[in-house]
């Protein structure tokens, strides 16, 4: 499996957006960087959605990566990994240096076309 600049599989990357591609799961990684370490019943509060269904997207983070439970008497709680986050963000990252730079090639592009259109006259 190859690595990319970020240090992480693409395979590996892949299913980190791909958790983190639902609002409902963003949502919830939103409410644990905000208040930390929750219950499942702290992270219903004020939400549309059910526990289980709660449960479930949890679940999928948790398969990225992104979020881990801990037992804690009869609750469990769940916090974010930020290892796994700090991933994604390398990967925003490379692509915005990317595009920049890309952008920039174009800039370049079209300035020397304009100053040439300019001497041809």
């Amino acid at each position: 499996m190859s690595r990319s600049a970020t240090g992480t599989s693409k395979a590996e990357a892949a299913a980190l957006f791909s958790a983190l591609g639902d609002d409902t799961r963003l949502g919830l990684v939103a409410r644990l960087c905000k208040g930390g370490p929750q219950s499942i019943a702290r992270l219903t509060d004020e939400s549309r959605v059910t526990r289980q269904a709660v449960t479930k997207h949890l679940l999928v983070l948790a398969r990225a990566g992104v979020v881990r439970s801990q037992r804690q008497g009869r609750e469990t709680r769940w916090e974010l990994e930020p290892d796994r986050l700090e991933i994604a963000r390398r990967y925003l990252d490379l692509m915005a240096r990317q595009w920049t730079d890309r952008l920039d090639a174009l800039a370049r592009h079209l300035d020397a076309t304009a100053d040439n259109e300019r001497e041809d006259r």
